[in-house]
């Protein structure tokens, strides 16, 4: 892989309301120059979830132009031709994935599903903080991979590590930790 080529980046999650486009958001700012970033599910909600617009929206992002889209666009004749494929989801990492252009490298990035806590609206905004902070991480970290220097199975070791990435406390635990007082006085 060379370090002059734009790598074509697909994230995929059952609903791609929600994980799938933030990762998709983050990936185009971060990786600006290096990498294209694309969203899809496998069911597709048809619209992107609000929380997820708002924590992108409170982060700096435009929020608009982001849409629920099947991954069969991506699998069709004259789709962009895939150089990585992440599921973010356990339920899209369990299913058959069809063809992709490109021959992709995949990983599973899997995270708790923001949209399904139940609870307070400042419970629901902190879930989508949490999800939008370690995808951030995992993103920023496969950004900063050297292509040119990593050989294909060091690559894709690579980015299962990634994948794997727990929250700096080492605790996989509910969508809201690490959330500050301060984190939580924003949507008060």
């Amino acid at each position: 892989m060379t370090e002059d080529k734009v790598y074509n980046v697909l994230f995929l999650c059952t609903g791609n309301s929600a994980r799938s486009i933030i990762a998709e958001a983050i990936l185009e700012r971060v990786g600006a120059g290096r990498f294209k970033a694309f969203s899809a599910g496998s069911r597709p909600k048809g619209e992107v979830n609000p929380y997820a617009v708002a924590i992108l929206e409170r982060s700096g992002f435009k929020a608009d132009g982001y849409r629920s889209k099947s991954w069969s666009e991506f699998a069709e004749p004259g789709a962009p031709p895939l150089d990585f494929v992440f599921t973010v989801c356990d339920d899209a990492a369990k299913e058959e994935c069809p063809y992709w252009p490109g021959q992709p490298m995949t990983a599973h990035w899997g995270l708790p599903d923001p949209g399904a806590v139940e609870g307070t609206e400042v419970e629901k905004h902190l879930a989508f903080a949490d999800t939008f902070r370690m995808l951030n991480n995992r993103i920023s970290i496969f950004a900063s991979l050297p292509m040119k220097g990593l050989d294909k199975l060091s690559l894709q070791r690579r980015l299962e590590e990634i994948g794997k990435a727990r929250p700096v406390d080492g605790a996989a635990r509910e969508p809201t930790i690490g959330a500050s007082r301060r984190d939580v006085a924003k949507y008060r």
